[in-house]
């Protein structure tokens, strides 16, 4: 006994100590190509196996690294975001293989799994199959693939693995530490960074220097920065406040302590979207006030409108416009002719273009896309096969743009879908729950719904950029766990 015991001791001795050999080789060959990609998509792969029977590290890791780290590197090295990206990737697509697998092989777990998970898995299966069939080269399949998808694993790891209450309490918390601390962040570029940004607009056209004041969302000193993604994240977090406040829960001394912190970064930058984007956020989580009480809903709508004013006249004093100058500049790059930036195309045009090359010219495409990836715009080299066939239009400068060169109608259309169900099962939610956290919650995720919405028409950062992926995923899978938790179980007392 005590021999075979010590046999198998020495066996499993011996299978470590090849196992670390091989590591040790493995490590010590990809060091010496000193390609940042691959050694980020290697530790990732080791991290990865090591914590495959720990998701929980996963998106502790996936989060704090995705929100706080990933989107100031390029501040010091513009190479090192999309390098560092692929990590992040990586242990997401790995949780989302753990979500897969435990879907299948435990029948239970996918039993009241809300609609527009599933239509999410459609569209999932849709366009991977569909890009396969139209496979113009591996390289701008697997790309189109990590950028569409390579955050989708926390959203179907929320809904599908076995998070208890406590680690849900511990994120909603973390994301309100991210959004309080973009404003140490976005001080520090704009002292820091936009004076040095000014004296290269001369040598670098185009640059515009405030676009950096970002936060943690991504900028990067020579190029732009994600500050429309900053401001929606924190119009997001501003309706959950607002939401809480609303179901009284949430003291009005906390809600006055916190909010000059989410609000102030938006005053910092020029991000004009927030202008439109603030009064729709207080528009979708006050309407049932507006027919309930409509004195106090009218009151918070002229609130909201209010700050967006303010934020207005902080940028006209910025640009150093007025108000009719800025409203003609606006509408010339995103409604008429003028393109956007560098690229022929704007906001508007961009749609037009793509009906009028796509329509009867293209049926087949006008349905079914032209695959994953290939209207990518890759400022470091080539890119995809039908942006390069419209080079310096920008025909992916949206996100609606992208889906329907690359997805098609079909593709574009499951993704409303989405949003419809999502929007509904948030609603669901707000009806039959009594938890006032809860409808305080499904209540805000319809106004952040609406922002992502609306940001597909804005740019293509819900397809691309990781940070405000994380976001999307995070508030979708959020609204999943709550679902499977708050109504499922109504649903099959019922049957």
């Amino acid at each position: 006994m005590n021999s075979a015991v010590s046999l198998s001791d020495r066996n499993r001795l011996l299978a470590v100590m090849v196992a670390s050999l091989f590591m040790a080789i493995l490590f010590g060959l990809v060091s010496t190509t000193a390609n940042l990609i691959l050694i980020s998509f290697t530790v990732a792969l080791f991290v990865g196996g090591f914590l495959l029977n720990r998701p929980i590290w996963i998106v502790w890791i996936v989060l704090s690294s995705g929100l706080l780290v990933l989107g100031i590197l390029p501040i010091y090295n513009d190479s090192l975001d999309s390098k560092a990206g692929w990590a992040i990737s990586l242990l997401c697509f790995i949780l989302m293989a753990l979500a897969f697998f435990k879907s299948l092989t435990t029948p239970d777990t996918r039993k009241g799994t809300p609609a527009f998970i599933w239509l999410l898995f459609v569209f999932f299966v849709y366009t991977v199959g569909n890009s396969i069939v139209q496979c113009y080269s591996a390289e701008e399949f697997v790309s189109g693939f990590k950028r569409y998808f390579q955050l989708w694993g926390l959203l179907f790891a929320l809904c599908w693995m076995a998070f208890d209450e406590r680690h849900i309490r511990l994120w909603r918390k973390f994301f309100l530490i991210v959004a309080l601390v973009q404003l140490p962040f976005a001080v520090y570029e704009l002292i820091a960074l936009v004076p040095r940004r000014e004296a290269m607009v001369e040598s670098i056209p185009g640059m515009v220097p405030i676009d950096v004041v970002a936060g943690t969302f991504g900028s990067s000193i020579y190029g732009g920065g994600n500050s429309g993604e900053m401001s929606t994240f924190l119009v997001i977090v501003l309706a959950f406040l607002l939401s809480q406040r609303m179901q009284k829960t949430l003291s009005f001394g906390r809600f006055v302590l916190l909010m000059p912190w989410i609000l102030a970064p938006l005053f910092l930058g020029e991000t004009k979207a927030v202008i439109v984007m603030l009064p729709l956020a207080f528009m979708v989580l006050y309407r049932r006030e507006l027919l309930v009480r409509p004195h106090y809903g009218l009151m918070s709508l002229i609130v909201g409108s209010l700050l967006a004013v303010c934020m207005g006249y902080v940028y006209m004093s910025v640009s150093k416009m007025s108000m009719d100058e800025m409203i003609a500049d606006t509408l010339r790059y995103n409604v008429y002719e003028t393109g956007y930036g560098s690229n022929l195309l704007n906001r508007t045009t961009v749609l037009t273009f793509w009906a009028n090359q796509q329509g009867a010219h293209d049926p087949v495409s006008f349905v079914f896309g032209n695959g994953l990836g290939s209207s990518h715009q890759n400022p470091e080299g080539q890119g995809g096969h039908i942006e390069v066939r419209y080079p310096y239009y920008g025909i992916g400068l949206t996100g609606a743009s992208t889906l329907l060169w690359e997805t098609g109608v079909f593709g574009c259309g499951l993704l409303i879908a989405v949003f419809s169900c999502a929007w509904s099962a948030a609603g669901r939610l707000y009806r039959e729950s009594i938890s006032p956290i809860v409808r305080a919650d499904a209540s805000a995720i319809q106004a952040a719904l609406s922002l992502f919405a609306c940001h597909l028409f804005y740019n293509a950062s819900l397809l691309e950029a990781v940070s405000f992926q994380m976001v999307f995923a995070a508030v979708l899978g959020y609204l999943a766990w709550l679902y499977r938790r708050h109504v499922a179980p109504l649903v099959w007392s019922r049957l």
